[in-house]
């Protein structure tokens, strides 16, 4: 059930990310991100009343565990400068192996709190085939700027970290109210990039009520890795949600009649036969396990 909500997290993210998109393009990159934090902290704040949590009194928490949403903030500043230098598939792929370092590190040794995985022959076999799956997504792809580069390695980074330390708070505070804290947190950061970067040029003519949306998925998604990364490797999931973000993303591009990148599809198919194989192996060895205390 949990991996379902990894992959259903993923697929949510796309559509976020393309709503957001549009909101950016109509309102630009830090009126958006105010516009969609607002209406995060705003949703969660209505869904946490509906279901009656306690959203302050959190004594067990420790201080690190609520600045998932700055961490965030900073993800969105990473991308943003790379984007101008970087191919998009560089981005991703860039991204991506900063999370799998990221999660394999955190999952080996416990930190944030986190449940210890150690690293298993079948996590190996599914990071080094995701690792080919990224090498492809990188092939044909500029990556010569070395501070971009560094920078969507961090982007990858700063993600796993966020859901990490969002997953803590959640664990004592409740998933929404965790959605609704990283929000708030974020709010503030968003408003202090928005005064002090350039002003930017704003298309209110293509603006719809329906780009408000995007705030409302991202609440969403934060809900649902609260309660997935516990439960799952910090590895894993971050395979699974990437396989279900970037093959919803090209179902929407084939939606709108945008191109998508050859190498990151095939880098994605690579990605996913890594997950796949990976899983298949951890299920092999815990029947191993369980037939050899049966005997």
């Amino acid at each position: 059930m949990e991996q379902f909500l990894v992959l259903l997290t993923g697929m949510l993210t796309a559509v976020m990310i393309s709503i957001n998109g549009s909101l950016s393009a109509s309102t630009g990159m830090y009126h958006s991100a105010v516009i969609i934090h607002l209406v995060g902290v705003v949703f969660s704040f209505i869904l946490c009343m509906v279901k009656k949590e306690k959203i302050w009194r959190h004594r067990k928490v420790p201080v690190y565990a609520y600045l998932g949403g700055a961490v965030g903030v900073l993800t969105v500043m990473f991308n943003n400068y790379a984007f101008s230098y970087l191919s998009m598939t560089a981005i991703v792929a860039l991204a991506l192996f900063g999370q799998c370092v990221t999660s394999n590190i955190i999952d080996s040794f416990g930190l944030f709190g986190m449940k210890k995985r150690p690293m298993s022959k079948a996590s190996w076999t599914g990071l080094l085939l995701s690792c080919i799956g990224i090498a492809i997504m990188l092939s044909g792809s500029t990556v010569s700027s070395l501070l971009p580069t560094i920078l969507s390695l961090c982007a990858g980074i700063t993600i796993v970290l966020s859901r990490t330390v969002n997953s803590r708070l959640a664990g004592e505070a409740g998933a929404m109210t965790g959605s609704f804290i990283n929000h708030l947190v974020g709010l503030p950061f968003c408003i202090l990039l928005l005064i002090i970067m350039p002003q930017e040029i704003m298309d209110l003519s293509a603006f719809s009520p329906w780009m408000l949306l995007g705030g409302a998925f991202g609440v969403t998604t934060v809900f649902l890795q609260n309660i997935t990364v516990s439960k799952v490797g910090g590895l894993r999931l971050t395979m699974l949600s990437f396989v279900g973000q970037i093959f919803t993303s090209i179902v929407l591009d084939w939606i709108t009649g945008s191109s998508s990148s050859p190498q990151l599809f095939y880098g994605s198919l690579v990605v996913g036969i890594g997950l796949i194989a990976g899983m298949a192996m951890e299920w092999k060895e815990e029947r191993f396990r369980q037939s050899c205390q049966e005997i």
